[in-house]
């Protein structure tokens, strides 16, 4: 007989960092070398920025739709940040780890740490949930990539920027650490680590052994 492991629970991977710490490029670099990933898209309340389509980079949200959404338990977790409303929909999650589907979510320190505190009650989520901090190198060189950006106003920058140092002294409240000094370097660490994580035998049925026996 052979190992089968079919009826694996998929990863919730959980990918957080501060803004300009490039964890979304990331993510969507993962996304290209390993298209069988799904993709939890957030949803949100603040406007579109340019280039941004409506269910590809978010959904966006009227506000009283958001919080009725809220209200329903339709949210695997949610956040105000800058003013805004951003959640995950735990339709866009549970359903396809059971199916054995590996999920990623790009969400703030706020929604992480939601879904770790869930994970010590919910036995799906304690199995797969796996969490990854995209830290920059330095809040000089994170400053830096915020003005180049040229999207922000200067208060906007400064919020961010203290913003960044808060989120930032979470980072033990993740499983592991990335720093996107180089982007090539950190897309690799990135890919390695989730090809490693699916290796793990705590999302394998326990059935698998009986079989294999």
């Amino acid at each position: 007989m052979t190992f089968d492991r079919s009826g694996k629970l998929g990863m919730v991977i959980v990918v957080s960092g501060a803004s300009g710490t490039g964890k979304s490029t990331l993510c969507v670099r993962l996304r290209q070398v390993m298209p069988e990933l799904g993709f939890s898209i957030s949803c949100t309340t603040r406007p579109p920025r340019p280039r941004e389509e409506n269910g590809v980079d978010y959904y966006y949200l009227e506000r009283d739709e958001f919080k009725r959404r809220l209200a329903a338990g339709e949210f695997l977790e949610y956040a105000q940040v800058f003013g805004n409303y951003y959640g995950t929909l735990k339709s866009e999650v549970i359903a396809r780890v059971e199916a054995g589907t590996d999920v990623l979510l790009d969400i703030d320190v706020q929604g992480a740490l939601q879904i770790r505190q869930a994970a010590l009650d919910d036995p799906v989520l304690k199995k797969c949930a796996e969490f990854i901090f995209v830290a920059p190198p330095s809040l000089a060189e994170l400053e830096a990539r915020l003005r180049e950006r040229s999207t922000d106003s200067e208060e906007q920058i400064q919020r961010r920027l203290a913003e960044a140092g808060h989120e930032i002294s979470y980072w033990r409240h993740y499983d592991y650490l990335i720093v996107n000094a180089e982007f090539e370097r950190a897309a690799g660490e990135m890919e390695n680590l989730i090809r490693a994580l699916r290796l793990n035998t705590k999302r394998m049925p326990e059935e698998m052994i009986a079989r294999f026996f």
